[in-house]
């Protein structure tokens, strides 16, 4: 007579979620705590991301700060509009190709990042809490490598 292994579930012992089930409840409590930061300064955390990114990438077309930032060329338009009225961003015409528009920074987001740098290295320091610098080192790579494979 041939003995069946009894599957995690019927032995009464839960199965390890996912790991895209926990990357995804991690970025959806970041995201809502970020938006708990940002809410005094009234801007959103995808627009503090495509922010972030022309810090790091200034003079991205639009379709390119969508790519970068995570969200639709639909949803980057009316970002822009609003981040533009606002004064965080401008756009100026690309000197290589007379139909783009390259988006860059204003000062007046430079301060918007400068001043809520702390609290996001905060918020970040409370998610990798209870971990050493290798550990968190490690846990950078990782997700970089996961985004490479999958990009």
């Amino acid at each position: 007579m041939r003995e069946e292994v009894a599957s995690a579930d019927e032995r009464g012992v839960k199965a390890a979620p996912s790991l895209l089930y926990l990357v995804k409840r991690a970025e959806l409590v970041v995201r809502a705590r970020l938006d708990e930061v940002l809410k005094p300064a009234g801007v959103t955390a995808l627009q503090y991301t495509a922010l972030t990114v022309l810090e790091r990438h200034d003079g991205l077309t639009a379709a390119q700060l969508a790519r970068d930032s995570f969200v639709t060329a639909q949803s980057m338009a009316d970002m822009v509009r609003t981040l533009e009225g606002r004064g965080y961003i401008a756009r100026r015409p690309n000197p290589a190709n007379r139909r783009e528009r390259l988006i860059g920074l204003t000062d007046l987001g430079r301060r918007l990042l400068a001043d809520h740098a702390r609290p996001v290295r905060e918020l970040e320091e409370a998610m990798t809490g209870g971990l050493t610098p290798r550990q968190v080192a490690h846990l950078r790579d990782a997700l970089d490598h996961a985004w490479r494979n999958l990009s």
